[in-house]
């Protein structure tokens, strides 16, 4: 999926240790909104904050601005460009025109040489970044003066406007380091309405209102992102007042439901929880195997039980209210199916229930992230259901500096999706092209019929013929599944209620520091 990704609950365990024996953040909790200050507990923080590796790069950051950004319902709005793009030339040409005055925090200029330097970077080979698919039908990028840059690509694709949220960064910056290693990682500069003042790892990031900030200076002048791996530590700190606002999972969000004081959020996502099935591995490889695993998994038990229905069955990688969901590929439970199909497939039961085939046990470790509780309760109940087909699911969690090196060969309990077309999100999850490329593709998955849907879906103009082409990839995905989907996740969040402003949008996989009632936090208003 993305690259360097935001991952929840992706830190160590002596972090988390670190992360709940830490002191308050120095801005403090119990704040007012007089005081202009906001602390919110995140489960965990950035490898990066430079665009060129991945951050920021669906919109919302705080630090940069993209050519386009996205307002409440979604919609592509003007950001650092004046205007949406002229597109010419059968949707091969996008012209964007750069507003006026715009100035980086450090009080340069920003041009057109800085949009042409940030796309040419991520897109160069030697970046070490993971989204360079997501920008494969651009030809060249070039400038045309200082304010227009004019992007030329390979084939129309429809939804290229959407992937120039991607933030600019500075080139007389971050040009003069190596784009990898560089100290502007962890020091950046940017046109956003907010500075990072201080980053203190696995502690927290604190972030200043940006006095040059061309949609005028926020209300909001400092926030912070206590970084907390425990969810039961975040929810103690909010209780206590030490923070203002905190991502939380269902169960915790719910002890709040009776505070006057502080407001839930509940924000729709594309957020899925799914097993990722390699192909290398003797068991998951096998197709009988991945076909009985989704019959045999009960995704209405887990939306009611696990996430206390804060969320809906994952059919696929496309939610149920999707416009491309195909409502045909809806499924029940069935544990017959299940069986039966195994028996066809030669996996006999064995005396202890679970099934062999040539000597080879039913059975596969399942790797879920520690800390996670979500993630933890899906696991265990994946194996349960599991083991009712005859298929042993050993579930362990780990750490992710654990987990990444094992992942291409072993199962994990992981977590996708992506907001704005369906090209986002299924791409990187399935083209074969990507196979093992980092988080893309995490299965290894590769089916043809799927490639050609998925480069039919990101070529076609029609969008008559993408939504066939998607229906196709769907239904193909029900019979050779390279993961079983579980459950589209709602997140929830607790804010103290001081501000004026917030509110949620559909959100991504990827959501704690960028997505949150915090995505326009620039815009909030003391409550009167």
């Amino acid at each position: 999926m993305s690259t360097r990704r935001i991952r929840g609950a992706a830190v160590t365990a002596a972090l988390a240790a670190a992360v709940t024996a830490c002191s308050a953040p120095s801005s403090g909790g119990q704040s007012d909104a007089k005081s202009g200050s906001v602390v919110i507990g995140v489960a965990s923080e950035p490898d990066t904050l430079s665009p060129l590796l991945g951050y920021g790069k669906d919109g919302n950051s705080k630090i940069f601005d993209g050519l386009l950004a996205r307002d409440a319902d979604l919609k592509l709005k003007p950001a650092l460009a004046a205007a949406l793009p002229e597109v010419a030339d059968g949707g091969r040409t996008y012209t964007y025109t750069l507003r006026d005055g715009v100035e980086f925090s450090d009080g340069e200029p920003l041009t057109a040489a800085d949009v042409v330097y940030t796309y040419r970077t991520a897109l160069d080979a030697k970046t070490n970044n993971t989204f360079k698919s997501e920008l494969d039908a651009v030809r060249k990028v070039e400038a045309s003066g200082d304010d227009k840059v004019v992007f030329t690509l390979k084939y129309p694709y429809a939804a290229f406007a959407a992937r120039t949220v991607l933030p600019i960064v500075p080139e007389h910056v971050a040009g003069e380091q190596d784009p990898n290693t560089g100290a502007f990682n962890t020091e950046p500069v940017g046109s956003g309405p907010y500075v990072l003042s201080k980053w203190s790892k696995g502690e927290k990031l604190t972030f200043k209102a940006n006095p040059r900030y061309w949609g005028g200076e926020p209300k909001v002048k400092t926030f912070t992102m206590a970084v907390i791996a425990d969810d039961d530590v975040r929810a103690t700190r909010l209780r206590s007042g030490d923070l203002d606002g905190a991502v939380l999972p269902p169960n915790l969000a719910a002890t709040f439901k009776n505070d006057d004081g502080r407001r839930t959020y509940q924000a729709r996502s594309y957020d899925f929880r799914a097993v990722t099935l390699p192909t290398p591995n003797q068991v998951t490889g096998d197709r009988a195997i991945r076909q009985a695993l989704d019959a045999a998994v009960d995704r209405e038990t887990m939306v009611d039980k696990i996430l206390d229905g804060a969320g809906r069955p994952a059919y696929g990688p496309l939610p149920v209210d999707d416009p491309a969901f195909t409502k045909a590929v809806e499924r029940d439970q069935d544990l017959g199916r299940a069986r039966k199909i195994l028996d066809e497939a030669g996996w006999k039961p064995a005396g202890d229930g679970i099934r062999a085939k040539g000597g080879q046990r039913a059975s596969f470790t399942l790797l879920y992230p520690s800390g996670d509780k979500v993630r933890q309760d899906h696991a265990l109940a994946y194996a349960s259901d599991a083991k009712k087909a005859g298929i042993e699911v050993k579930a362990e969690s780990a750490t992710w500096e654990v987990i990444e090196p094992r992942m291409k060969n072993t199962a994990v309990l992981a977590g996708f999706g992506s907001t704005g077309d369906p090209d986002f999100g299924l791409y990187t999850l399935l083209h074969s092209s990507l196979a093992g490329d980092g988080f893309n593709n995490m299965a290894r998955y590769d089916n043809p019929a799927v490639d050609r849907a998925l480069d039919n879906g990101r070529r076609g103009q029609d969008p008559a013929e993408r939504e066939a082409a998607y229906d196709k990839l769907q239904r193909a995905l029900v019979q050779d599944p390279g993961y079983t989907f579980l459950t589209h996740i709602d997140h929830l969040y607790v804010l103290a209620d001081r501000w004026d402003g917030l509110g949620t949008q559909l959100e991504p996989h990827e959501h704690g520091f960028a997505s949150g009632p915090w995505w326009n936090i620039e815009d909030w208003q003391p409550k009167k």
